[in-house]
């Protein structure tokens, strides 16, 4: 069967890509090049509209402190993103040239075009935008397993959750379905200012200020006294150790993040004298599920996009050359909302 495509007269495409790791202004370039062939058997090629910076976008290109060595050949961020179908691969049947898709995890998100296994690709409803769709997989599915984590680290006795970065996209996602399913969650963040927004935004919640130096003391008096068994924390160093402190014995802190600075040592934290547990919990693994389990996670997150597209909030917009502006929007503070990189539909 040949290839169902697009006829287009584009013959570059537009591509972001860093040849090592660093710091995203001094390592990432604007590149153009030949957009990718025909797709193969059960590929997929999408012209990509809009595509989020997630935080773990940025990580992979700054790397670890001994990642500084140059790549063999140019690497594209991004995973999540949509687009329309502009070619498919032979046997393809779920798809249609011209139709608005969702993708994730698909690398190189931050180019005009590429190429994706069919399996990976989503149809976006139709009363779903652009911009909500960008959104669509990526936070719904971290919140699916933020919330598998805290089941299985309760262990049959609920009790308070606190978690850390309250105001981000995953966490207001989050505190969501507290408020649905009667989760007693206190919500932490950086700031008075944020605390007040997240207040008015989850009445429900006590939402705290960690610049308050008295907010430990606020956290007791969230929970009614009683130790939280579970703490979720996006923003790591030396919070962790706070967090640690304000857990039960036998709790699980549990680390999905790195928005914050400085380190606590692992063995500063009185993980054998409390009983105590940290665990790592990263949405690389969700490709580890089951095809079955994926397509019910990915079931649940278009029906949020389409129901409670409130919760998939955008702080900007800036076109694929901007990327220097957008990243240092993603970094500003007290930024609501996800920063998105767009390409224009022709």
């Amino acid at each position: 069967m040949t290839p169902v495509i697009n006829k287009s007269n584009r013959s570059l495409m537009r591509t972001i890509a860093h040849d090592r790791h660093g710091e995203a202004d001094e390592v990432l370039h604007l590149r153009e090049q030949s957009p990718p062939p025909a797709p193969d058997a059960a590929q997929v090629r999408v012209r990509v509209l809009s595509r989020p910076i997630h935080p773990g976008d940025l990580a992979g290109v700054e790397g670890g402190p001994d990642a500084r060595r140059r790549f063999a050949g140019p690497r594209v961020p991004g995973l999540e993103g949509m687009g329309v179908v502009d070619a498919l691969g032979e046997g393809v049947r779920h798809l249609r040239p011209g139709q608005r898709v969702a993708f994730f995890p698909v690398p190189g998100a931050w180019s005009d075009v590429l190429t994706a296994p069919a399996g990976l690709v989503v149809p976006v409803p139709e009363h779903v935008s652009d911009e909500t769709a960008a959104l669509m997989l990526v936070n719904p599915i971290t919140l699916l397993t933020l919330l598998r984590a805290v089941e299985e680290a309760q262990h049959d006795q609920p009790g308070p959750v606190i978690q850390t970065a309250a105001g981000s996209s995953v966490g207001k996602l989050v505190g969501a379905a507290a408020v649905k399913h009667g989760i007693p969650l206190v919500n932490l963040v950086r700031s008075a200012t944020g605390a007040r927004t997240l207040r008015q935004r989850f009445p429900e919640l006590p939402a705290i200020s960690t610049a308050d130096t008295d907010w430990r003391a606020q956290v007791r008096e969230a929970t009614g006294g009683r130790r939280p068994r579970v703490a979720l924390d996006a923003v790591g160093g030396s919070l962790s150790g706070e967090l640690a402190g304000l857990l039960d014995d036998g709790g699980t802190l549990i680390t999905y993040g790195r928005l914050g600075s400085g380190s606590t040592p692992l063995e500063s934290l009185p993980l054998m004298r409390r009983a105590l547990t940290v665990r790592g919990v990263s949405i690389e693994r969700w490709m580890t599920r089951t095809p079955e389990e994926r397509a019910e996670d990915v079931a649940f997150a278009t029906r949020l996009a389409a129901t409670a597209p409130d919760l998939f909030e955008v702080a900007a917009r800036y076109d694929l050359a901007e990327f220097p502006k957008a990243v240092d929007h993603v970094r500003r503070t007290g930024k609501s909302g996800t920063v998105l990189l767009t390409s224009p539909p022709s």
